[in-house]
């Protein structure tokens, strides 16, 4: 394994799979820019993480505002993309608003991101883009169709993207994780069983991402599904 200091966005950084992935960069050493809407949760400072207010739901400030960022951060060379939440339920019971905030929030805040920062991560050295998607990438499931379809959506645009950049130096990947045992389902009206089996840690996730940083640099990790041992859910 290879440890090559690395400057990373990370989206997400306040919570769940983006917090703990932020940790586990800072612990090996990395700079970590951290994204987040509610940045009043970083309640620590530390002297190779830099925190970034910014609600990716609200398009219309993403071109000027990371435009910005990479001004003022022109070292940066990884960008992990652990932003999305999850709203359940058949199609008619959302509103056109709840519709576009979650594709918005799942899918084109990512491209716009990939947008801003791939122009400067194809003249570094060695980079990488890392979208965490979901298993609801590979298979629709019922009450699920506005999140699968963000998901599928984010799936396709990896690939795609994986494509534009094979005669670069940018690393295309992706993670599917199943249920991941976080605050994510906090708002929802189920979650994983309770047995060990039943979900993946958060830590899990974050040890995938590293795989992929320090994996050989002539190879891509494509994609990485991951799935509980045993998929138990538990209704509240």
């Amino acid at each position: 394994m290879r440890t090559v200091k690395r400057t990373l966005v990370i989206t997400g950084a306040s919570s769940g799979i983006g917090r703990v992935t932020a940790r586990k960069m800072l612990q090996q050493g990395h700079h970590v820019i951290g994204i987040s809407r509610d940045c009043s949760q970083f309640t620590k400072a530390h002297d190779r993480f830099t925190p970034v207010e910014l609600d990716l739901a609200d398009l219309n400030q993403l071109p000027d505002k990371l435009g910005n960022l990479n001004k003022k951060h022109p070292h940066i060379d990884t960008l992990v993309c652990c932003a999305g939440y999850g709203q359940f339920g058949s199609l008619e019971e959302f509103s056109y608003t709840q519709i576009q905030t979650m594709i918005n929030t799942n899918l084109t805040s990512q491209v716009f991101l990939a947008r801003a920062l791939i122009p400067g991560l194809k003249h570094k050295p060695a980079s990488d883009i890392i979208f965490i998607g979901s298993e609801a990438a590979l298979k629709g499931s019922r009450k699920g169709s506005v999140y699968c379809a963000g998901k599928f959506a984010l799936r396709g645009f990896a690939q795609a993207l994986r494509e534009e950049c094979a005669r670069s130096n940018v690393r295309v990947s992706l993670i599917n994780p199943g249920m991941v045992k976080t605050a994510f389902f906090d708002k929802l009206s189920f979650q994983p069983g309770e047995d060990k089996s039943n979900f993946i840690e958060p830590d899990d996730v974050a040890n995938a991402v590293s795989y992929i940083l320090n994996a050989n640099p002539a190879m891509v990790i494509d994609e990485i599904n991951m799935s509980p041992l045993n998929k138990v859910i538990k209704f509240k």
